[in-house]
């Protein structure tokens, strides 16, 4: 495709993310940067681990999004006695019939898995088994997931009883981790006028724009954007600064315990290209890299118990180690 070709296509492909955004508005108040990840990881084909309090509009996110994009979606309630096979299906038996499969809720488009750090071990294993090999076993038939397989797990930061920390090298498989905040002043009074406790999710009628086939169209596109071998080797020295910080001059490189692992560069390298896409470039710029940075590596730089202690943030580490790599 030559270069005007290819503008033109990714200048189509802005309009129609536009025209989803702009849809999804209809039933979101706010909440634009938690809306512009969730597209940006759905274009890079990765996953989301979402944080916030109860009440912050995550369900109707997800829904909302799967509705525009005309998508299947299921929702997940993860709890201590949930099995793996609650969420994959399981083998029956009828004389009639013989063996068949009964596939679970994880066979569909859009996943929502609520509290996922509620579940026990086996059964996030279950689910990330699903995300990374986007294929389940029941049985001994292995299924293939519909396309595009798209999870969003949320964990609640509040709660502390009854629940199982996500080992790390499980939530190294999500591409992003997204924190949602309250909304402001304004955006809470038109929440008070338009929210689905006093009206119903159907009244606001919000339209299919999308087909799966048309995403998985978006995310070949995504992976055509240009990328510089310049751009690549700053995305290299990010992740390098988080394991060798003293080699960058990281002023609060003392506060990390563990750097980011490959998947971070390739998080970064995916990430940056869908963000251009939005952006309506054919190319990569390193403030696109800049931009999903926070989201690729806030879960995969993990920091000391002492920085903890005087209340250091992963996000503080991650814009001093902006700061000091050189931009090329």
């Amino acid at each position: 495709m030559d270069e005007k070709k290819s503008a033109e296509k990714v200048t189509k492909d802005q309009k129609i993310i536009n025209n989803i955004k702009k849809e999804i508005s209809n039933i979101v108040v706010g909440q634009e940067t938690v809306i512009n990840g969730f597209l940006r990881a759905l274009l890079s084909d990765g996953h989301v681990l979402i944080e916030g309090v109860p009440g912050l509009a995550k369900t109707l996110i997800v829904r909302a999004l799967s509705i525009v994009m005309g998508c299947g979606f299921s929702r997940i309630q993860f709890t201590p006695d949930l099995l793996p096979t609650d969420i994959i299906g399981i083998t029956a038996y009828e004389r009639e019939k013989g063996f068949y499969v009964l596939k679970g809720p994880i066979f569909s488009n859009f996943i929502l898995a609520d509290e996922i750090n509620r579940a026990p071990p086996k059964v996030q294993s279950a689910l990330l088994e699903c995300m990374q090999e986007k294929q389940a076993t029941i049985g001994k038939e292995t299924f293939g997931m519909p396309l595009p397989f798209f999870v969003l797990a949320t964990q609640n930061p509040l709660e502390q009883l009854g629940v199982y920390p996500l080992p790390e090298a499980q939530v190294d498989r999500f591409l992003f981790k997204i924190n949602i905040s309250y909304p402001n002043l304004k955006e809470e009074q038109v929440i008070l006028n338009n929210n689905i406790t006093t009206r119903r999710f159907d009244d606001f009628s919000l339209k299919p724009i999308m087909t799966p086939q048309k995403i998985l169209e978006l995310q070949d596109d995504v992976k055509k954007i240009y990328l510089d071998k310049k751009i690549e080797k700053y995305i290299i020295q990010i992740v390098d600064a988080t394991r060798n910080p003293a080699d960058y001059r990281v002023k609060l490189g003392s506060y990390i315990e563990w750097g980011a692992s490959p998947r971070a560069s390739i998080g970064l390298f995916i990430a940056s290209k869908a963000e251009a896409l939005m952006q309506g470039k054919t190319f990569v710029t390193p403030q696109y890299v800049k931009e999903v940075a926070y989201d690729v590596l806030r879960h995969r730089v993990i920091l000391s118990y002492e920085a903890q202690s005087e209340n250091i943030k992963v996000e503080d580490v991650i814009s001093d180690i902006l700061a000091r790599v050189p931009v090329p």
